[in-house]
């Protein structure tokens, strides 16, 4: 399969100025907990960007759509494996969620056949590895579990984990212009829990 298929089979990677590599997004609007949590004050998803500035753009909502609409293609895992080859660093979701079980799945398998590749899944969709065991997690892939409130805590029953913080923060993206630049600390298992600051 070539790139250009495989673009046209997922609707494309995204590539997000702060980070060392492509991502894949989808609809902010489509997060099945986020878009219950984006009006609620106090949760991180509240004012949550990927919903405002150049997300709103036509062209990246229409892209949004795409990406969306593909999940369901039979030969979406293989494309994005096409895709994603050769990728040093990834990132799944710079905007929008896990949609399902299935989803989820999909992306093991891409990881899977990605092995020279790091990859990193936040989500906030916590029913969906409430009964999974993290050792069957590939080990190039690190799902991180969000904390939905500001200033709290993650659920514990997870091995890797994000906060935001409006005092502290281990992310050192808001000092350097917004980018992730050298560090990795959201690929890297060594480390536990990565606090960004609130913005």
């Amino acid at each position: 399969m070539l790139k250009k298929e495989a673009s046209a089979i997922t609707g494309g990677l995204s590539r997000p100025g702060k980070m060392p590599g492509p991502s894949y997004n989808l609809p902010a609007s489509m997060c099945q907990t986020g878009q219950k949590l984006v009006r609620v004050p106090g949760t991180v998803c509240h004012g949550c960007y990927a919903l405002k500035g150049r997300y709103r753009f036509p062209n990246v909502q229409a892209a949004l759509k795409r990406r969306l609409r593909s999940l369901d293609h039979g030969s979406w895992t293989t494309a994005m494996v096409r895709l994603v080859t050769g990728v040093k660093h990834f990132r799944w979701h710079d905007s929008g969620d896990l949609q399902s079980a299935q989803h989820l799945k999909n992306i093991i398998e891409v990881c899977k056949q990605t092995p020279d590749t790091k990859h990193w899944l936040p989500t906030r969709e916590y029913k969906l590895l409430n009964m999974m065991d993290p050792g069957i997690i590939p080990k190039n892939l690190l799902i991180r579990v969000s904390a939905s409130k500001v200033n709290h805590r993650a659920p514990g029953w997870w091995p890797w984990t994000s906060t935001v913080s409006t005092t502290t923060k281990t992310c050192p993206a808001s000092d350097q212009g917004g980018k992730c630049k050298s560090c990795r600390q959201c690929w890297d298992r060594s480390v536990d829990n990565v606090q960004y600051a609130k913005h």
